[in-house]
């Protein structure tokens, strides 16, 4: 039961504070939290299961902290506690060769990186008038002395695993960062990691060194970007309750069905999800001008979810979708 009467404790924890808040709701990857009235906005916090989050709406009652991993895991009533930063990455040549995630967290299992220079993610940046124009042609340095950071953002780990092979094999790795979210990553890291990926970048121009950053690719940062402001907000309760985990069953899905094109062996497991994932892109689909009803769709949408369509021919969807409104019309 959410306790009304919690109170704000400023509290030592290191050498930054350590003020606690507590959750009211989740929605759509948003914690709506209280508590934290001297939380700032980009402030990084933390919740109860180790989950990280990002302080974007400030209001009189509550603050909106968008949750950087599966909200899932996030109960009403967790405690959630200030960091005390703005969101910041590590950067400096200690990245080098390594693949990290948008908040800078080695994902490719080697050794954890040892603190050193932290940069924020997000900075005013020059103006133009400041900034000296392109008067060098890139391919005028030698490799060792321009470094690359590549940000894959919305690509899915196949591909980033072929890119870490390529530049492995070309001793390219050495002198890159790898930032990368995967469109299995939530949306605020997708939207995250170009930001971070140029704080990694701007360490060596401000010391005086080279450096080239690519993005691949910015119109899925968009979609990202999309996503945290508009959310579900348009859609109904109820079908927010029903389309919760489809979201990510459809993400999965699209990841493995790649592979599935060259005919590979499949466990019971990932036959099950291609299973699935094939029919609810098909329960999906609508005729032009004709859609269904938005309570038919819940029915539809509900029933798929939920496995009544896994043993049904493909081409039989559109039949079955039409028909589970009349035969549930008859349940009492």
């Amino acid at each position: 039961m959410l306790n009304t009467n919690f109170q704000v404790l400023p509290l030592a924890h290191g050498d930054r504070p350590y003020t606690p808040g507590m959750k009211r709701r989740v929605e759509d990857g948003i914690a709506y939290v209280y508590g934290l009235n001297e939380i700032q906005a980009g402030e990084m916090g933390e919740f109860a299961s180790d989950v990280k989050g990002i302080a974007l709406n400030l209001e009189n009652e509550n603050v909106g902290i968008v949750v950087f991993g599966s909200d899932i895991v996030i109960k009403e009533g967790d405690l959630v506690k200030r960091i005390g930063s703005i969101v910041d990455v590590l950067a400096g040549k200690a990245m080098l060769g390594r693949v990290v995630e948008a908040l800078g967290v080695p994902i490719d299992g080697r050794e954890a990186l040892s603190d050193h220079e932290r940069r924020h993610v997000e900075v005013k940046a020059p103006r133009i008038i400041e900034c000296k124009s392109i008067h060098e042609p890139m391919a005028a340095f030698e490799s060792e002395t321009l470094y690359c950071v590549y940000v894959a953002v919305g690509q899915s780990h196949s591909t980033v695993a072929q890119l870490v092979q390529i530049l492995s094999e070309a001793n390219a790795l050495e002198y890159s960062i790898l930032v990368v979210a995967t469109a299995l990553n939530p949306a605020p890291l997708q939207f995250l990691a170009p930001y971070s990926g140029c704080a990694m970048k701007e360490y060596f121009h401000d010391n005086g060194m080279h450096a080239l950053i690519i993005y691949d690719d910015l119109s899925k940062q968009a979609v990202a970007y999309r996503q945290i402001r508009i959310r579900s907000a348009t859609q109904l309760k109820a079908m927010k309750q029903v389309c919760g985990s489809s979201k990510l069953e459809l993400a999965q899905y699209r990841e493995v069905v790649a592979f599935a094109r060259f005919g590979s062996d499949f466990d019971a497991v990932t036959q099950a999800l291609l299973n699935r994932g094939a029919r609810l892109t098909e329960v999906l689909k609508q005729p032009q001008y004709a859609p269904l009803p938005i309570e038919k769709q819940i029915l539809v949408i509900y029933a798929a979810i939920n496995g009544s369509c896994d043993r049904m021919p493909l081409d039989r969807i559109f039949q079955y979708e039409r028909a589970i409104p009349e035969i549930l019309a008859f349940c009492p």
